[in-house]
């Protein structure tokens, strides 16, 4: 009867010469899975702690965002200090009812809270869009003063996140924060310069009839509406336009905007 004890197995590969085909493939399997394995606890271990990490970049870009707005210390001494948290539903432009910050995870886990994009609509490369989205507000008495937008959307390398601030008017750029990219590194990754974020500050996101007309120009900007392009990096630019366009129109945050605007929030 054959001796099916693994230890005496073990004890006779390595019996075997170096040069033994078989044990040359059996060491390279187990150096194999062992690394695997060990790549894999690794994973497993160092997730939590990179999405801490992510969330807190994410809060000190934010943090940075806001403290770089001319007038928005004064604001925050006057409001208490703090943004309030608000889970919106895009679809309605109110804050959600059932959502809120501690469940929007889970809530986004189901595949239900998703809506898909026809063509048409996903000028972002989205997809799909979430139904409920986490934005953070600043009162100055019964006004909104600023508010903090996330949006996000493809690049020309892969996915772009930001924070967009809109002063109260819901017109006037206060800021951008750029959370995540993989651009071309000195050409399209320069969205993520101080320099170039500064020159957003200002910009108008939409004329006199709530039409969107933010763009990222090819080259010196010429209006209101309109941000210097980076040499280089014209796909970059164009998505740039794309994700605020989408995330500012109908589809995204354009009917939280609207309420806004009509003192409905």
């Amino acid at each position: 009867m054959a001796d099916l004890n693994p230890f005496t197995a073990w004890r006779r590969l390595l019996a075997l010469p170096n040069e033994s085909r078989l044990k040359t493939v059996a060491m390279a399997f187990l150096v194999s899975a062992i690394c695997a394995v060990l790549v894999s606890g690794a994973t497993v271990v160092l997730r939590p702690i990179q999405a801490a990490n992510r969330a807190a970049e994410e809060q000190a870009r934010l943090e940075a965002l806001v403290a770089g707005i001319p007038g928005m210390a004064d604001l925050l001494q006057r409001s208490g200090g703090s943004l309030s948290t608000v889970v919106i539903d895009l679809a309605r432009g109110s804050a959600a009812r059932e959502v809120t910050p501690e469940t929007l995870k889970t809530a986004l886990a189901d595949p239900a809270n998703w809506t898909a994009l026809q063509a048409g609509q996903d000028i972002a490369g989205l997809g799909q869009r979430p139904n409920f989205a986490q934005i953070y507000l600043l009162r100055d008495g019964d006004r909104i003063s600023l508010a903090l937008l996330p949006i996000s959307g493809a690049g020309y390398n892969g996915r772009i996140d930001a924070i967009l601030a809109l002063r109260g008017d819901m017109r006037t750029v206060a800021g951008l924060a750029v959370t995540r990219q993989s651009e071309t590194p000195g050409l399209g990754a320069r969205i993520e310069e101080p320099a170039w974020l500064a020159s957003i500050a200002g910009k108008q996101v939409s004329d006199d009839t709530g039409t969107v007309r933010f763009s990222v120009a090819r080259g010196t900007a010429s209006s209101a509406y309109e941000v210097d392009g980076i040499t280089g990096a014209t796909r970059t630019g164009n998505a740039v336009t794309q994700i605020v366009r989408f995330w500012l129109g109908p589809q995204g945050y354009g009917p939280l905007i609207d309420a806004i605007r009509r003192g409905e929030f």
